[in-house]
């Protein structure tokens, strides 16, 4: 998949416009905190994997070098003699070690699944970021257009105030208008000129959010398209059946449902830390003062032969079962037991109040999209009527019935409208944002 900023590179050089699909994959693919969510989700794998080792056989190899004495300890009152030699000897130790858990009365198990547990959890917190991601990527781009569109508005208005300008200019000079007509008209165009420069700057502010919102870092030489929310099918049916939906979908319930769920096997682990573990164990080492091998021909000495069997390195091996219980541990596993609980306890209290956010969210959003598709009708209404005020007052004006308050009213109207109309437009498509995220759907 192409990056976010490579997307817009090209964008640039094409000369095109940035479509919602474009931005919506930009920020799947881009934006840092799913990158986070998603190493955080590898991570939690790997800690379950980690926390599964100590089920599988260990193997450990060692091997010791000592440049050491020979004296033998006694304690006191023993009839042996201590040698006090002060001589120094090398002392070889190579081994092997192997262990494997039999059985722990399930805490290591628990403890595995319980990371199991975790790492789903923060799978489904991987997919809680995308959501997110994609609910900021589409505002922003809403936003941007938006603002794009209030920009074609303040141009409209400047031209029509330059043409309004002229007129006057020309009525003035005729005599048939107050010189004041003309300031006024003058003043008009200047504050339609303030305006587009703020709409155009907003504009691009916007973009540079957008970029933000899609995880890029580049420029913002490039459009918005026009592209608008298609109506979802969630914005007629019941509450109560989109509630259901979303309590199923939202990848934020399932990670506390894993958490939940790992936190029980949590505490049983801790329980079972009250019980012993039962081991397998072998090993093998080699040990003496010498790493060569001999075999010792032609040594007639007692001594010399009773030397050299010293020295050479000699083998064992052993096998067996290990039993451990640690009964007694400063009522420490009790009180992992009550840290499991309460940890659960406020877990299974984030769920019901996540269940309550969700309810809310899914039917403010559903009232959201209502009221934004009758604000839109209205303002539509609106804007047709200050269009149509905006047409008789330049009439009555070029008529002589009219004056310049009057035209300035209806120009101020007519603009407000559009922009009223551009703001409930953008108040929808996000809204259906907002209702799509609420019920976790993509």
């Amino acid at each position: 998949m192409m990056s976010g900023a490579a997307l817009v590179l090209l964008l640039v050089v094409e000369g095109r416009t940035l479509t919602l699909d474009e931005v919506v994959r930009a920020a799947e693919s881009n934006q840092p905190l799913v990158h986070q969510s998603h190493a955080d989700a590898t991570a939690g794998e790997a800690r379950a994997d980690r926390a599964r080792a100590p089920l599988l056989p260990e193997v450990k190899l060692q091997a010791e070098y000592q440049r050491t004495t020979g004296n033998r300890e006694h304690k006191p009152g023993s009839a042996t003699n201590v040698l006090n030699a002060t001589g120094t000897y090398n002392w070889f130790d190579l081994g092997v070690t192997g262990s494997w858990v039999l059985w722990d009365f399930g805490q290591t198990r628990n403890r595995w699944h319980a990371a199991e547990a975790s790492a789903r959890g923060l799978a489904f917190d991987a997919g809680a970021a995308r959501l997110r991601a994609v609910l900021d990527a589409r505002a922003a781009y809403f936003r941007a257009r938006a603002h794009k569109t209030l920009v074609a508005v303040a141009r409209e208005a400047l031209a029509n105030q330059e043409r309004h300008l002229a007129q006057v200019d020309g009525f003035v000079t005729a005599g048939a208008r107050p010189a004041i007509d003309l300031a006024q008209a003058r003043a008009g165009r200047a504050n339609a000129r303030v305006q587009l420069i703020d709409a155009e700057n907003a504009y691009a502010s916007a973009r540079a959010e957008l970029n933000q919102a899609m995880g890029v870092a580049g420029p913002i030489d490039y459009d918005v398209g026009d592209e608008s929310f298609a109506a979802v099918d969630a914005e007629t049916q019941p509450v109560a059946t989109l509630v259901d939906e979303a309590l199923r979908a939202r990848p934020e319930r399932a990670a506390l449902d894993a958490q939940i769920a790992g936190q029980q096997l949590a505490r049983r682990a801790a329980r079972a830390g009250y019980g012993p573990t039962l081991s397998l164990i072998a090993g093998a080492s080699d040990q003496g003062t010498d790493l060569t091998r001999t075999s010792g021909i032609g040594l007639t000495s007692a001594a010399n032969r009773r030397a050299y069997n010293a020295s050479q390195l000699a083998w064992n091996y052993f096998g067996g079962v290990r039993l451990e219980w640690s009964f007694l541990q400063g009522l420490a596993t009790s009180a992992e037991i009550r840290e499991a609980d309460a940890l659960l306890a406020s877990l299974r209290a984030r769920r019901d109040a996540l269940e309550q956010q969700i309810w809310v969210a899914v039917e403010q959003a559903q009232l959201g999209v209502r009221a934004a598709q009758e604000a839109v009708s209205a303002s539509g209404e609106v804007l047709a009527a200050t269009r149509e005020r905006l047409t008789l007052a330049e009439g009555r004006y070029q008529a002589g019935a009219g004056n310049a308050i009057e035209l300035g009213d209806a120009q101020l109207a007519a603009v407000s409208s559009a922009a009223q109309k551009v703001g409930a437009e953008y108040r929808l498509a996000t809204a259906r944002a907002q209702l799509l995220f609420a019920l976790g759907r993509r």
